[in-house]
């Protein structure tokens, strides 16, 4: 399946971006007056290849694994919290819940990797393994692991488009993954840790000083190549960021907007852009997370995200913030009148 992934997903339709644009400055308005919402549009179109995009109903993903880090010390909670914010997922009540009522997506709890049984009908059972190994000892898992976990992230991107869903909101849940994700980001910018670290569920100063020593001792005892993302993943990630880097190939594969969370979700879109460079073509990035490393993580990508709340909650919330942004400029390019068909003179300026 990810083999055929790659060999599907093709670069973006830059060449309806001129068509677009024309029809953009023929609108009641004066020529980029709406700034980056026009920009948006366009993205949009050569997205899916239409002139006249919808992103609505949006589809929004969230992984959940456990990580073998955390026996480490490195999070504010202890590991069980995952399998309990799962159960909290599935009873309607976290942020994603509300933010995804809110903008009327279809919300699937994707069980990639929680150790245990998850409390609760309505959680997807795509478990790959009962949580990672602690990746100061050990790899995190396997290479045919790390694939199955990418594989899960396809399927669900297209269970998502086979249900109807225009966009895609990818989100996360996974006690310590903040330190794999670091680890990873790391890597595969050949940054220095102490930068990337940032306090995460909200653990203290003290505490924030010991991850960077777990993750730059786990970083020394797998040493992983670099050049190769796959085996990166599998020494030093989480079953959940493979799934969302998975969800990010099939969407991109499927020509669907693929709206990017906070620090977690924009590493996973790294390594999905490591693994295919046309998935860059497909990202718009939602927000800008609290967290230090997301902003190194977006330097990697060139992306600049729409809106920048001091978020650091993830499970896919920035990214459900944002859609609204993405329908505004949906509907500005398919509803606002033309000078022609509004009967308003064009402006004159040479």
């Amino acid at each position: 399946m990810l083999a055929d992934t790659l060999a599907t997903l093709q670069p973006a339709d830059r060449a309806i971006a001129a068509d677009v644009t024309a029809h953009l400055d023929s609108l009641t308005k004066p020529p980029g007056s709406l700034g980056r919402l026009e920009s948006l549009a366009v993205t949009l179109a050569t997205i899916t290849g239409e002139a006249f995009p919808r992103v609505a109903p949006p589809g929004a993903l969230v992984f959940a694994a456990d990580h073998g880090v955390a026996v480490e010390g490195v999070s504010a909670f202890p590991p069980e919290v995952t399998a309990q914010m799962v159960a909290n997922f599935v009873a309607g009540g976290a942020g994603i819940n509300v933010f995804a009522r809110q903008i009327g997506a279809r919300l699937e709890v994707i069980d990639v990797g929680v150790v245990g049984a998850v409390a609760g009908p309505g959680v997807v059972d795509e478990k790959v393994r009962p949580g990672t190994a602690n990746m100061v000892e050990a790899d995190a898992m396997t290479r045919d692991e790390a694939v199955a976990a990418i594989e899960v992230g396809i399927r669900a991107a297209e269970r998502a488009l086979d249900a109807g869903c225009r966009c895609l909101i990818v989100g996360e849940m996974g006690i310590a993954n903040t330190t794999a994700s670091s680890a990873l980001l790391a890597v595969l910018t050949e940054s220095p840790v102490a930068g990337l670290i940032g306090q995460g569920t909200g653990i203290s100063t003290e505490r924030l000083a010991h991850k960077e020593g777990v993750i730059e001792r786990a970083i020394a005892a797998r040493a992983p190549d670099r050049d190769d993302p796959l085996e990166v993943l599998a020494k030093l990630g989480g079953l959940e960021i493979a799934a969302m880097a998975g969800a990010y190939l099939g969407g991109a594969a499927r020509r669907m907007p693929l709206l990017v969370d906070g620090f977690i979700a924009t590493v996973a879109a790294l390594l999905a852009c490591r693994l295919a460079p046309a998935v860059r073509d497909y990202l718009v990035f939602g927000h800008r997370s609290r967290e230090p490393g997301h902003g190194h993580a977006l330097a990697s990508l060139d992306a600049r995200p729409l809106l920048d709340l001091e978020l650091r909650l993830g499970e896919g919330t920035g990214a459900a913030l944002a859609f609204p942004l993405l329908e505004a400029a949906t509907r500005m390019l398919s509803e606002m009148a033309t000078f022609e068909d509004a009967g308003v003179a064009a402006s004159q300026a040479p």
